[in-house]
C-alpha cells in the first residue's frame, strides 16, 4: 500500500495500464467490431404466410458484433419455408419469422394432391348454410330443390358426404362460426368443400340454376369422417363405370346398325343386276319378233 502512495511508481503504473488497453485491449475490440458475418435479408417486402423464394432474398457481409444467435445465415436454410409474420426490404430473417407449414389461415389449401379440388359455394341465405354453424372437418350433405328442373328435392348420389374444409365471411377471412354474431363475429357467405371434378362440375350447374342448402351429416373425429369419404368415392367410382358401360353399349348398337345396313345394300345389289338382266333378255327377245 505505501508503494502505491508513492506518486512515482502509481503514475508508472498508470502508463502500464493505460499502454495494455491501447496496444491489447483496444486491438482485440476492434478486431471483434470489424468481424464480417453472412446473413440473409429480404430484397422486397413480403407478406406473412407467403411461400419464400430464392429471389427474395440475398446474403450480404455484415458486422458481427451484437448480432441474434438465431439470425439466418444461408439462403438454403430458409428457401421453401413460410413466413410467420411481414418483412419489408432490407430486414434481416430469424428463425421465429419462418416456418416449415404454411400459417394457419388458408393452410388447408396447401394440402391439395391433385386428386380433389378445394371449390366453393355461396350461402344466400342464413339457413342454406345451417345459421352458421358449420365448420371445418364437417361432413355435409348438398340438397338441391328442383334438381335440374325436375320439380324435385334430392340429395344428388355425386354429393351425398362432402367434406367442409372451410367457412369465409364477406371480408375474405374464415369465419369463426362457432362463436354468436352478438360477439362481433362475422357470419359466413360462403363454404369451401373439397371434391373431385365431376362434384365440382356438378356443384356448378345447381348454384347457377338453383340453390343449394347443406345438411350437417358428422362432425368428430377425422378417422370417422373420412370413412363417409371413402364411401361416397366409392359411389363415384360405381356411377363412373355404369357412365362407361353404358356409352359402350351405345356404341356397339350404333355399330350393329351400321353393319345391317351395310348387309343389305349388299343383298340388294345382285337383286338389281337380276332385275337388270331379265330387263334386257326381254328386250332382245321383243327386237327377234
Amino acid at each position: 500500500m505505501k508503494l502505491f502512495k508513492n506518486r512515482t511508481v502509481l503514475g508508472i503504473f498508470c502508463i502500464a495500464v493505460s499502454l495494455l488497453i491501447c496496444f491489447a485491449v483496444t486491438p482485440l475490440v476492434n478486431a471483434g467490431l470489424s468481424k464480417k458475418a453472412t446473413i440473409v435479408r429480404f430484397v422486397k417486402p413480403v407478406k406473412e404466410g407467403e411461400k419464400i423464394k430464392r429471389n427474395m432474398l440475398q446474403e450480404v457481409e455484415v458486422g458481427g458484433y451484437n448480432l441474434p444467435e438465431n439470425v439466418v445465415r444461408s439462403i438454403a436454410d430458409v428457401e421453401g419455408k413460410y413466413l410467420t409474420a411481414d418483412v419489408y426490404a432490407g430486414d434481416y430473417i430469424v428463425a421465429e419469422k419462418v416456418s416449415l407449414e404454411p400459417a394457419a389461415e388458408n393452410k388447408y389449401l396447401y394440402n391439395l394432391t391433385g386428386e380433389k379440388q378445394a371449390m366453393s359455394i355461396t350461402i344466400s341465405s342464413f339457413a342454406e348454410g345451417l345459421s352458421g354453424k358449420l365448420k371445418s372437418g364437417d361432413i355435409v350433405s348438398v340438397i338441391a330443390p328442383d334438381y335440374l328442373g325436375s320439380g324435385e328435392t334430392v340429395i344428388p348420389d355425386e354429393l351425398r358426404f362432402v367434406e367442409v374444409i372451410a367457412v369465409t365471411a364477406k371480408s375474405g377471412y374464415d369465419a369463426n362460426t362457432e362463436e354468436q354474431a352478438g360477439d362481433g363475429k362475422e357470419l359466413p357467405s360462403t363454404v369451401t368443400v373439397l371434391v373431385r371434378p365431376e362434384q365440382s362440375r356438378l356443384l356448378a350447374r345447381l348454384e347457377a340454376e338453383g340453390e343449394i342448402h347443406l345438411s350437417l351429416v358428422y362432425r368428430g373425429e377425422s378417422v370417422k369422417a373420412a370413412k363417409f369419404i371413402e364411401v361416397q368415392d366409392q359411389l363415384l367410382d360405381e356411377l363412373q363405370e355404369e357412365e362407361t358401360g353404358t356409352e359402350d353399349v351405345d356404341t356397339e348398337k350404333s355399330g350393329s346398325e351400321n353393319s345391317v345396313d351395310t348387309s343389305a345394300s349388299e343383298d340388294s345389289v345382285p337383286d338389281q343386276e337380276k332385275e337388270n338382266m331379265q330387263t334386257e333378255e326381254s328386250e332382245m327377245t321383243d327386237r327377234e319378233e
